[in-house]
């Protein structure tokens, strides 16, 4: 399943109506309406990065606003071997994760710095497999914050867990406990969930 929502979110970027350069190149000029057509253009893609990390709507719009401005400020800064799609998803991952470095919740979370095996995070059940992208989306907004952050980081947008530690301030040790943190909360989410369902099977 997590290998699907990750391929899930590439395909938003892939299937998107590419951004061609001529368009970039008036939004460099500063156009407004070529400025509200990339906007447009990557309104999906990016509203599903920030849904993932934020636990509502408000919170998803506020990040995805922050990062078209960042987006747009710094076009004339991108190399131009970089694909566009590619650059503009790591703004927007970078501008969810500097938000979160001004929240006080941080320090609190920082004290758990006791590494811990990340087990392997391909392990599913049937109904998980039968989750689609949205329910597993939903499933996660029961992981708490900072371990939900993690885990996506980790196991769907594919950073290492050095890489996390640097970007959160956190350790190794403490990414690695988020990832198995998030891991629990979400099997035992699903257990709650597939009961009923399970049970039917059984009756029959």
């Amino acid at each position: 399943m997590l290998k699907g929502v990750r391929q899930s979110a590439d395909a938003l970027w892939r299937n998107k109506r590419m951004v061609d350069a001529a368009l970039i190149a008036r939004c460099i000029k500063q156009e407004p309406k070529a400025q509200y057509a990339l906007y447009r253009a990557l309104y999906g893609p990016m509203m599903a990065i920030c849904s993932r990390y934020e636990r509502n709507r408000d919170d998803a719009l506020d990040r995805l606003n922050q990062g078209f401005l960042k987006i747009l400020s710094n076009l004339d800064k991108r190399r131009p071997e970089v694909p566009f799609e590619l650059w503009t998803r790591r703004i927007m991952i970078n501008t969810v994760i500097d938000n979160h470095r001004h929240e006080k919740q941080r320090r609190d979370m920082e004290s758990l710095d006791a590494p811990l095996d990340e087990g392997t995070l391909s392990e599913v059940n049937d109904y998980l497999n039968r989750m689609d992208a949205d329910a597993f989306a939903d499933l996660l907004k029961r992981v708490p914050e900072m371990s939900r952050r993690v885990f996506n980081l980790f196991a769907i947008d594919g950073f290492a867990h050095h890489e996390i530690a640097q970007m959160l301030g956190i350790s190794e040790g403490t990414s690695k406990w988020h990832v198995s943190h998030a891991r629990q909360v979400l099997q035992h989410a699903i257990a709650r969930l597939a009961a009923p369902a399970m049970a039917k099977t059984v009756s029959r």
